[in-house]
């Protein structure tokens, strides 16, 4: 299973599929627009809204998207099914972790997030540059899922451990400013992703392992995370793979898809 590869490993390397994933909630251009000045040489781009999400509406924000559209996709990109994959954003891995999700929910498990992202590829002194890649096309076939989901009517659910990836004071309800209703999920313990980096990388397991103990996360625990829209919430999964936990399930259509229908339950608070 592929977890964190760092900047030295990955330039060391040949014959990888680079995938640049920046991307910024706020100016969904900005990552492109990035990419097309600089990006590690042979990176593709991948956009969070028009590559890894399916259109907007009751499954939130970022449903995710058609299986055989994203591997059609894929394979355009230039990806055999014995390809080795590396994705980055900019440092937190949280775009990132986006992309290797979803590999991994095609069934290829070759696919790593290089830790500390873009600004780690930089600080270590290689270089980027503004060429496009045009790849000669793929033969990628989707397997079977070696991740997991869960949906919404299993929630909440007292036999599943709900994680919310989001910051303390939209999990709280004080502030929401992306989407038209405030809370959590009822049961849901605030586990905020950015807690899982330090200085832009990822924590080591043991630091891992202890933060996610500290919220009384138990090994045998059945664990499902979620966040605004199903992005952040896989940063949670490749951290607590990183710790050495079973693998959590994801929500995709996390607090974006619980409030599209009044009917489900709402909390506030701690």
């Amino acid at each position: 299973m592929g977890l964190l590869i760092s900047a030295e490993e990955l330039a060391s390397l040949s014959d990888w599929v680079i995938f640049d994933c920046r991307f910024s909630l706020m100016d969904p251009d900005m990552g492109r627009n990035q990419y097309t000045q600089a990006h590690i040489p042979d990176a593709r781009y991948a956009d969070l809204n028009l590559d890894l999400s399916a259109e907007p509406g009751k499954g939130g924000r970022h449903p995710l998207p058609d299986r055989e559209s994203l591997a059609e996709q894929l394979r355009i990109w230039g990806v055999h099914n014995d390809s080795i994959i590396a994705c980055y954003d900019q440092n937190s891995g949280a775009f990132a972790a986006r992309l290797w999700w979803l590999l991994r929910w095609l069934g290829h498990e070759a696919v790593f997030v290089l830790d500390g992202g873009l600004d780690a590829w930089l600080n270590t002194g290689f270089s980027t540059d503004g060429n496009i890649v045009n790849p000669a096309r793929g033969n990628f076939i989707a397997g079977s899922p070696a991740t997991r989901t869960c949906d919404a009517e299993e929630l909440p659910n007292d036999s599943i451990r709900l994680l919310d990836a989001r910051e303390p004071e939209r999990f709280r309800g004080e502030k929401e400013p992306i989407d038209p209703v405030a809370g959590h999920i009822p049961g849901a313990t605030c586990a905020t992703f950015t807690d899982n980096i330090s200085e832009g990388r990822f924590k080591s397991p043991m630091a891992l392992r202890d933060q996610f103990e500290m919220l009384d996360i138990e090994q045998d625990d059945d664990i499902a995370c979620y966040c605004g829209s199903g992005v952040t919430a896989t940063h949670n999964i490749l951290a607590l793979l990183i710790a050495g936990y079973d693998e959590p399930a994801l929500f995709p259509g996390s607090w974006s898809e619980w409030i599209t229908d009044p009917a489900r339950p709402i909390s506030t608070g701690p």
